[in-house]
């Protein structure tokens, strides 16, 4: 059902003049799309792009009132969100407080809750049920793949220069210590083969990890 979900999501984004555009693999959501999916999702793209015409023209949906009405209701509805931030302090302060994980997790509530009253049909799910069981196959990562790439991180780590790479790291900490653009030193750390681990450790040692606010 996904894949039929997923050819018609992206003809809306088409539709509505989308500048880029991903549809997502059908088993996406388990593992890492394996190539027979990849190429279905890349199929679904080039079907909407060359068989449809929707591609014609560039705004195909131009002078539809009910397109016009949704465009303005949710631009409305963006810009009360904008002054509802605003008035609670700005975006920093809503991150602080937990309001943006609260709307996500009470959106994510009353969505489930429909779905559960069918208020809202999800086709498979709580209407239009089969018994059959569709087993999906799931790409399988080679171990000796994960085997060979740890040799090769090995490898880089005994041939590179420890000194340049403990030069670049201390740059990176001094410069999280401040305000400063952080990308020229991140970057310095990686042409000195430094690893993304050891970047990312030493931005956590200086600013710590985000922990959600308690009671969201």
């Amino acid at each position: 059902m996904n894949i039929i979900r997923v050819a018609i999501q992206a003809l809306a984004a088409v539709l509505g003049g989308t500048q880029s555009l991903h549809t997502n693999s059908l088993d996406e959501a388990w593992a890492l799309p394996s190539e027979k999916a990849v190429l279905l999702a890349l199929r679904t793209q080039q079907v909407i792009a060359y068989e449809t015409g929707v591609a014609n023209t560039v705004d195909p949906l131009g002078g539809s009132y009910f397109v016009e009405d949704l465009t303005n209701r949710m631009e409305q509805a963006a810009h009360d969100y904008f002054r509802r931030i605003d008035d609670l302090g700005g975006v920093l302060a809503c991150i602080d407080n937990g309001f943006f994980l609260r709307e996500i997790a009470d959106a994510s509530y009353r969505y489930q809750r429909e779905v559960e009253e069918r208020k809202r049909i999800i086709v498979g799910v709580n209407a239009f049920q089969v018994e059959e069981r569709l087993e999906i196959p799931l790409l399988r990562v080679d171990k000796e793949g994960e085997k060979r790439h740890l040799e090769r991180l090995n490898t880089v780590r005994r041939t590179r220069s420890q000194r340049e790479v403990q030069r670049a790291l201390q740059a990176l900490r001094k410069a999280a210590r401040g305000t400063q653009n952080l990308m020229p030193y991140i970057l310095d750390a990686v042409r000195q083969y430094a690893t993304l681990g050891e970047i990312m450790q030493v931005l956590r040692e200086e600013w710590g990890e985000y922990q959600p606010p308690a009671g969201v």
